[in-house]
């Protein structure tokens, strides 16, 4: 029986392990952490986004740079197969109004317990608390509680991780080892990230608070999503799509009205008494939340604005921030090993039969259900690769 090792345990180690020993493969999963899945839990705890229910091409145009990378993989598992996938394993999903998918029961770990049986079932062996700290010829080594052990086998993938939430797992601390190696690995940088802002205290009252019906842009990146206030800066899915142009420099706007025409704020104001005063506009006529009326005010501070400049600032109001948060804070990470350094079915080229997966993969996208999809499918493309060349090798 050929053997294959899985060096990681996350979404996508767990799906090169289920493709691996569904084809009869004797599999080890090696895991540095006490359990597998860590931060998959983490991702469920307000709600498992496994996929977004969406046309292929729009789906694809998320990944930006590596879509044309990862075509063939998403097409080979797409969103509508990981939901399949997920009712595979008893755990029904529905689709929201946003188009992402959930399992009904929201949460991640009846998932991942079903997940884990159906790999016992499949005879995948998994060891926990064993780090991987490179290769000594051909054997993959490790620091475990039983100290230093060799591991032999016919292919490995590696599935480690981006460097994001290192308590979870996913430290980057292979990235050294792999470049010892002489294999192309980008740096790390925050991806899905959230900025750092340096609030007066007039920001106070509204620390949680939550910024609905607006528009973000940053650089030729536009999203519709919504953010929360919090005492380190702003957080949520309308800030963490724009980071990669906030990464680079990019300013970042917000249009605090984005369903009302400028030339109809325009108009509006031209009719308005001259005694109007900004804050009862904005209170009052256009009925701003307190959290927007607070934000217009926090990023103008200091600024003589004539009434014909409120509407324009409104519809675009710049803001002020002191850069991402730290890149250990971030959902996910950009960076990894590099495209040009893998086969079209992702093998190391300077390695045969050491395949990857995953995150560590130098591809970012948004929240929403895109980097899990992607994890599973990397995973899956990685071992199908790695069943060619057993089958090659035969």
């Amino acid at each position: 029986m050929k053997r294959a090792l899985i060096i990681g345990g996350g979404p996508a180690g767990l799906m090169a392990a289920e493709t691996l020993a569904g084809e009869g493969i004797a599999v080890s999963l090696c895991e540095a952490k006490p359990s597998v899945g860590r931060k998959f839990l983490m991702a469920g705890k307000s709600g498992l986004n496994l996929t977004k229910d969406e046309n292929f091409e729009p789906f694809l145009s998320h990944f930006a740079e590596s879509a044309s990378k990862l075509r063939p993989i998403l097409t080979d598992f797409d969103g509508a197969a990981v939901q399949e996938w997920a009712r595979g394993l008893g755990q029904e999903v529905f689709t929201g109004s946003s188009g992402r998918v959930f399992p009904t029961a929201m949460k991640a770990s009846p998932l991942l317990r079903a997940w884990l049986a159906r790999l016992d079932d499949l005879g995948v062996r998994r060891n926990t608390r064993w780090k991987w700290t490179g290769w000594d010829g051909p054997k993959a080594t490790f620091d475990t509680p039983d100290g230093s052990q060799g591991v032999c086998c016919d292919v490995t993938i590696l599935a480690l991780g981006g460097a994001s939430w290192a308590r979870l797992g996913s430290d980057g601390a292979w990235a050294p080892l792999l470049r010892e190696a002489g294999i192309g690995v980008a740096p790390f940088a925050a991806s899905n990230a959230g900025l750092v802002m340096n609030w007066s205290s007039h920001m106070t009252a509204h620390m949680g608070a939550s910024l609905k019906a607006v528009s973000w842009r940053a650089g030729d990146l536009v999203s519709r999503g919504e953010a929360v206030i919090s005492q380190s800066g702003l957080e949520g899915g309308g800030i963490y799509s724009l980071t990669p142009a906030v990464r680079v420099g990019a300013p970042l706007f917000v249009d605090l009205a984005p369903d009302i025409p400028a030339e109809k704020l325009r108009a509006e104001l031209a009719s308005k008494p001259a005694k109007l005063r900004l804050a009862h506009w904005l209170k009052n006529t256009r009925r701003l939340s307190p959290a927007k009326v607070a934000l217009f005010f926090e990023m103008t501070a200091g600024e003589v604005l004539d009434r014909g400049d409120w509407g324009d600032r409104l519809k675009n109001l710049p803001v002020r921030h002191s850069g991402l948060r730290p890149m250990d804070e971030a959902i996910s990470t950009a960076g990894g090993v590099m495209w040009r350094a893998l086969t079209p079915d992702l093998m190391l080229k300077t390695r045969p039969g050491v395949f990857c997966a995953g995150e560590m993969l130098d591809w970012e996208a948004p929240t929403g259900g895109y980097l899990i999809t992607a994890s599973l499918a990397t995973g899956r493309w990685a071992a199908k690769g790695a069943l060619s060349y057993l089958a090659a090798a035969a």
